[in-house]
């Protein structure tokens, strides 16, 4: 297997999780600033010109959550349960809900705190983090209310619904999120930074 990546939220699900599950695919950094993500050759594999992108053998895939239900298949974890379809939709329906209500409303803070910094764009918008509290407090009370009963956010323990939702998440100290006030998804959150791999996904270099 080979993985393209540059550090990212989404790279870090799979790198997290690759990490985790012992693989040790062949990793291809990408250099995002310079260019990277447009190059002829990846746009071959990835025509999104995003990241991250896996080969294994003549499957190319994109989109971290399918990423991740291969890696697991490969591996044999039930982090993405193959041998349960209930359980199954129920990490769907949480891999769903990230990209289409909780990316989007923590976007924005990772944004304007994460990546401005990252790729050197100014200082965070003040006027743009305003606009985005509000949708972010309502899907985080919905996170927040789920957290309640269960530790994790699928089926009861550890899936790659927890890793796709915390990416963004995890950096809400330094992306001044408001999440003092939804502590359940802090307990989860400080959980998850447990799993050394989630801790420290990046490849050493």
């Amino acid at each position: 297997m080979k993985l393209y990546w540059f550090k990212a939220q989404a790279p870090q699900r799979v790198l997290a999780l690759a990490k985790h599950l012992g693989l040790a695919p062949e990793l291809v950094k990408i250099d995002a600033a310079g260019g990277g993500l447009k190059a002829p050759d990846y746009l071959a594999l990835n025509p999104n010109a995003k990241a991250p992108t896996l080969v294994d053998g003549d499957l190319v895939l994109w989109e971290s959550a399918a990423i991740m239900a291969h890696m697991c298949m490969k591996a044999g974890s039930d982090m993405w349960p193959v041998n349960s379809p209930a359980e199954q939709v129920d990490v769907l329906r949480w891999l769903v809900w990230s990209d289409s209500q909780w990316s989007p409303a923590v976007g924005p803070f990772y944004f304007e705190h994460i990546i401005k910094a990252q790729f050197g764009m100014g200082p965070p918008d003040a006027a743009a983090l305003e606009k985005a509290g509000p949708p972010l407090r309502k899907q985080a009370r919905v996170l927040n209310r789920y957290l309640e009963t269960s530790r994790h956010v699928a089926c009861g323990r550890l899936t790659i619904a927890d890793f796709h939702l915390a990416a963004m998440a995890s950096y809400w100290r330094n992306a001044d999120m408001p999440f003092v006030e939804f502590p359940n998804i802090v307990t989860w959150l400080d959980g998850l930074e447990q799993i050394p791999a989630w801790a420290d996904p990046w490849p050493a270099e």
